[in-house]
């Protein structure tokens, strides 16, 4: 008998996997920060008048807040993980039905179901 990729394993496997993305991606991005904080530590660079000073604000803006997308993204891999029943399954917060592996693969910090996501 000829058996097809364990489904459970496949879920389990893309939050791990997403979550090591994640926690890379966290990674790079708390460098870019202090290295952009570092940088402006050591001018005196006004934003509101220095014609680099509102790119170097927009760039600390733009990398804070991927920063904090991707904690709240591991906040939400970590949910899942722990939601995760022994058999791989997850359940869908809104209605209790499995979320799908295929689903978890695509979007692993789901906490939804296909049918719940789409509201109907």
């Amino acid at each position: 008998m000829v058996h097809g990729p364990d489904p459970s394993g496949d879920a389990r496997e893309a939050i791990v996997a997403a979550r090591r993305r994640t926690l890379r991606r966290i990674a790079a991005l708390e460098q870019t920060v202090a290295v952009i904080i570092e940088g402006t530590e050591h001018t005196s660079t006004d934003d509101e008048h220095d014609p680099e000073g509102a790119t170097i604000a927009y760039e600390r803006a733009q990398a804070i807040a991927l920063l904090t997308q991707a904690r709240l993204d591991l906040d939400l891999l970590d949910r899942s993980a722990a939601r995760l029943a022994a058999d791989g399954a997850l359940a869908c917060a809104h209605c209790g039905d499995p979320i799908d592996a295929e689903r978890l693969m695509a979007v692993p910090t789901t906490d939804a179901c296909v049918r719940c996501a789409r509201g109907t």
